[in-house]
């Protein structure tokens, strides 16, 4: 192993461990705050924390903590070999934010505030340097645009859901096909990857998302619970649009194959 990878894999390590934290204790918290267990509210000693070890009432840790670690490990190993526009350490707080955005959606289905903050300065730093201020701009103003249009729609859709489940004698709920903190991680988004390159991010997330909609319908079928489940499906979109970002910000050549020009 080149002793230069040394710098990744450390850096890619603390970055791991730190999304892992934020998406412990943000979503409960909305601060830095002493991570507790999510089973029996148990703090956590540092030493115990960062080593993975179970609480002090024996509540096993989420597999979470190593698929996070070892992805970012690979992620910043990936943009230290691979050099981009916006450098490694750049890259590598992108790939941070992405993480701890992902994670606290898909367990959570929230959009926090602090992150749509950080993300918002954060975009405007990454957009400028990787296509200039002009595009950045006109970038997160057609996500906002695109994601408005997009969340009312999703209201309306909603109200019709509730209805039809009011008159099926089921119990309706506040459930949203988008929120908007789908609305404001979308904006970030154009800000990072510009304009043009938003519609497709977008366009690439709903895709994934919809995939894998499928994937779960074609479950709900095959287990025949399909009509009893299907009113109350809904999964969080900002995961897929993070990865559509992801995919377009670290591997251009390969949208560049699928979309060639």
């Amino acid at each position: 192993m080149s002793i230069t990878l040394i710098v990744p894999i450390l850096l890619g390590c603390m970055a791991g461990y730190f999304v892992n934290y934020l998406a412990d204790v943000l979503p409960f918290t909305r601060r830095l705050s002493q991570p507790t267990c999510p089973q029996c509210d148990a703090p956590f000693t540092w030493k115990d924390y960062l080593a993975f070890r179970p609480c002090q009432n024996g509540h096993s840790r989420k597999a979470r903590l190593w698929i996070v670690l070892i992805t970012i490990l690979a992620a910043s190993i990936y943009t230290w070999i691979t050099p981009s526009k916006m450098g490694y350490l750049l890259g590598l707080i992108l790939i941070t934010y992405f993480g701890v955005v992902f994670v606290i959606d898909m367990e959570h289905r929230l959009i926090l505030h602090p992150t749509s903050i950080f993300g918002s300065l954060l975009g405007l730093i990454v957009g400028t340097v990787s296509h200039g201020v002009k595009d950045t701009l006109w970038g997160g103003l057609g996500g906002l645009l695109i994601m408005l249009a997009f969340y009312y729609f999703g209201v309306l859709f909603t109200r019709i859901r509730t209805k039809r489940m009011l008159a099926m004698g089921q119990e309706a709920d506040d459930e949203e096909a988008l929120g908007a903190g789908d609305v404001i991680l979308v904006t970030v988004l154009g800000l990072i990857l510009g304009w043009p390159l938003i519609w497709f991010g977008l366009l690439l997330g709903i895709l994934l998302g919809g995939f894998f909609s499928l994937l779960l319908i074609l479950w709900l079928v095959a287990t025949r619970k399909y009509e009893k489940n299907a009113l109350m499906l809904f999964i969080p979109y900002g995961p897929y649009f993070i990865i559509s970002a992801f995919l377009i910000v670290y591997f251009p050549k390969l949208i560049q194959m699928i979309v060639p020009g």
